[in-house]
């Protein structure tokens, strides 16, 4: 594990990301998220307080599942309405110089092949410092939109997404030779570039790369599912992985067995960087940051909140009373949060009263008390870093960049200055381009030395 602990911020192009309602709060700018000065203020408030990157979720569908109808989440602002995150990504780029901004794109419902240019474009535009957070989707909502009956079924997902991954894996490394582009008497050398001739169960990819190569080649590779094919996939392919767990006992045993199962694909296990997900509420003293607390919790939406968990639970909980248990019904939704709630061993109001404020660990108090639960979390997880999410938003990245960045700087466990380089080397300290043993080096194209004038 490194010394130095990694923060990324969570966020969504969306009103309220993880806290229904909350974006109705008089602290919160959550309703301007369509603006682009929004998103270029937090860049830039981010990189003030060092943050790794900026890590945007997104949904292709509405949280339909709770009642029958997407009207709870509407009502609420659960993740609808919900714009493009990758329209982000070069404002971002343009108003910083560090910052690595990650984005949601699903092996779902896109063709690899203009994702792949998209994401090369993306690279290009930033100098490095794009990553993509693949993802299967899960909601019934964004296939019926998209043509389909339902769904696919999990682990078939994660199929289709693995020769997904071989797809752009070609198109990103093995299309272009390093030395293809001469600008001079002629652009591109011919013989340099190479059709990829892909011909497999769920694509059919025979050219070549629309792009010459990128500073990254393949964009740094973030993945976020922990059910167990979900670990099998990470364990392949993602260099950073994010994770929840309600206890750190049970992330614990997430991080170590993503890593087992890592070395187990030939992969350095440490060259895999997990992020836990976070909820920091601070300020001055640990009396205010509670009444900010009990503030914050007043104004969530209850139904907005049982919208999502049904979407990610895959049925409907608004059946259910406030002491009900839940018990999970097998289903094709987001097994890791199944899982992570056991059977029956959390009730509806267990849900609503110690997650609706955001992912576990919520830590509550002064800048001392915070890092303190900070480090201790780290330390029992076995976890890089902290993918933090707000509730109310900018406040909870200002909050931490003024008052918990400078405490944990002092306990030398944050770092003061940004490395240099691309995403991926800042990340992992070893270049620009996949580590050896990464299944996405196989692809690299013959090496020729014919020239074309």
């Amino acid at each position: 594990m490194d010394q130095q602990i990694r923060v990324t911020a969570f966020a969504m192009n969306t009103p309220t990301h993880l806290s229904p309602g909350t974006w109705r709060h008089p602290d919160s700018q959550g309703r301007r998220y369509k603006d682009l000065s929004y998103w270029t203020d937090l860049a830039r408030t981010l990189e003030r307080g060092l943050f790794d990157g900026l890590f945007i979720a997104d949904v292709l569908g509405a949280y339909d599942v709770y009642g029958g109808s997407p009207d709870a989440a509407l009502r609420g602002g659960a993740q609808v309405p919900v714009n493009d995150p990758m329209m982000l990504v070069s404002a971002i780029a343009h108003v910083t110089e560090h910052l690595g901004i990650a984005v949601t794109g699903s092996t779902s419902y896109e063709h690899p092949y203009p994702f792949a240019r998209r994401m090369s474009t993306l690279d290009h535009l930033t100098g490095g410092r794009v990553a993509w957070n693949v993802v299967t989707s899960y909601l019934d909502s964004a296939a019926r939109n998209l043509g389909l009956d339902g769904q696919t079924g999990h682990d078939e997902r994660y199929d289709i997404a693995d020769e997904y991954l071989e797809v752009v894996y070609k198109l990103w490394e093995g299309s272009w030779e390093d030395d293809a582009v001469r600008a001079d008497d002629i652009y591109a050398d011919p013989a340099k570039i190479h059709p990829i001739a892909h011909d497999g169960r769920y694509f059919k990819v025979p050219g070549i790369h629309l792009c010459e190569p990128s500073p990254q080649r393949t964009p740094f590779l973030f993945q976020a599912g922990t059910s167990e094919r979900g670990k099998d996939f990470a364990a392949l392919h993602a260099e950073a992985v994010f994770a929840t767990a309600p206890e750190a006992s049970r992330l614990r045993k997430q991080v170590d067995d993503i890593r087992a199962r890592a070395a187990a694909a030939g992969r350095d296990p440490h060259a895999v960087k997990v992020f836990s997900g976070c909820t920091v509420i601070t300020a001055e003293t640990d009396a205010e940051a509670r009444s900010r607390y009990d503030d914050y919790k007043s104004w969530i939406d209850s139904d907005g909140m049982l919208a999502l968990f049904s979407g990610w639970l895959g049925f409907d909980l608004s059946p259910y009373r406030p002491d009900d248990p839940v018990h999970v019904v097998p289903n094709h939704a987001v097994q890791s949060i199944a899982e992570s709630l056991g059977q029956g061993d959390w009730t509806v109001r267990d849900i609503l009263e110690k997650l609706g404020l955001g992912h576990p660990p919520v830590l509550v108090g002064s800048p001392a008390k915070v890092a303190d639960g900070i480090q201790e979390w780290i330390a029992e997880t076995g976890a890089d870093g902290l993918n933090l999410g707000h509730v109310v938003t900018p406040s909870t990245y200002d909050d931490f960049t003024d008052l918990i960045v400078p405490e944990l700087q002092r306990r030398g466990v944050y770092k003061t200055r940004y490395a240099e380089g691309t995403l991926r080397h800042k990340f992992l300290g070893r270049g620009d381009r996949l580590a050896t043993g990464h299944p996405g080096t196989r692809h690299k194209p013959p090496a020729t030395s014919r020239e074309t004038a």
